[in-house]
């Protein structure tokens, strides 16, 4: 389900790139996490307010609006179901056109015949895991006296937020999906001056989690069974190693 999910958050991606004001960070394309819905979803996509969504409870795609509300299951759909749905959909509400298109690289191809389907203890693992995510980095943010917006970016679909400490330090947390370096869900945080991460070498050792310098420069902790106090507590314990 990770890797479907991945892919279906491409179609709100699409859709932030065909609708939304381009931006030179690319935030038009991220995404929220809605914890009351338990869904991914767009920023407004026009002056009504339409989002398109991808529904982890139903495992659907939802236009929503105050002018329009539809929705489309994913479980047995092809990507071409889905194209077409998302293209009739667009012409109707919006009037534009739905352009599946991307300026960035994925670690995973579609083809129009590539099949969703539904593992729903897998996906419900999943919606568990972005609100554990989402409602920690409010509380860190909270606690640590920090503001940053808390987004999901689509091509590599890390739920991150962003704060500038001072001059010489900002710091980058939040949940990466497996990779290379660990092959399971992690929290991860690191600091930089500038755009070079700070080296962490030094740094004494965490309650929860460790160290990386090599590459990645940050620490990092696996999310598998991990509570919301402890990764509080993982990311605030970081913050303020890299403050002193």
């Amino acid at each position: 389900m990770d890797k479907m999910m991945h892919l279906a958050a491409q179609y709100l991606a699409a859709a932030g790139i065909s609708f939304v004001e381009k931006k030179a960070d690319d935030s038009h394309t991220n995404l929220g996490w809605s914890i009351d819905k338990q869904r991914l979803e767009t920023h407004p996509l026009s002056t009504n307010g339409d989002v398109l969504a991808l529904n982890y409870n139903t495992f659907s795609l939802e236009w929503n609006s105050n002018k329009n509300n539809a929705s489309f299951a994913l479980d047995g759909k092809t990507h071409q179901q889905v194209l077409e749905w998302l293209t009739n959909s667009a012409n109707a509400f919006l009037g534009k056109t739905y352009s599946y298109s991307f300026h960035y690289d994925l670690p995973y191809s579609i083809d129009d015949s590539f099949t969703f389907k539904l593992d729903k203890a897998q996906l419900k693992e999943l919606a568990n895991l972005r609100t554990l995510t989402q409602s920690g980095l409010e509380k860190t943010l909270g606690v640590n006296g920090l503001e940053s917006d808390i987004r999901i970016w689509p091509h590599h679909f890390d739920s991150g937020a962003y704060v500038i400490i001072s001059d010489d330090l900002s710091i980058g947390l939040g949940l990466a999906v497996p990779d290379t370096m660990i092959n399971e869900h992690y929290f991860y945080i690191s600091g930089y001056k500038g755009h070079n991460g700070l080296d962490t070498s030094k740094f004494s050792s965490l309650s929860l989690g460790e160290w990386k310098n090599e590459g990645f420069k940050g620490a990092v902790l696996p999310a598998i069974k991990i509570t919301e106090e402890q990764a509080i507590q993982f990311f605030t314990e970081a913050i303020n190693t890299y403050k002193n």
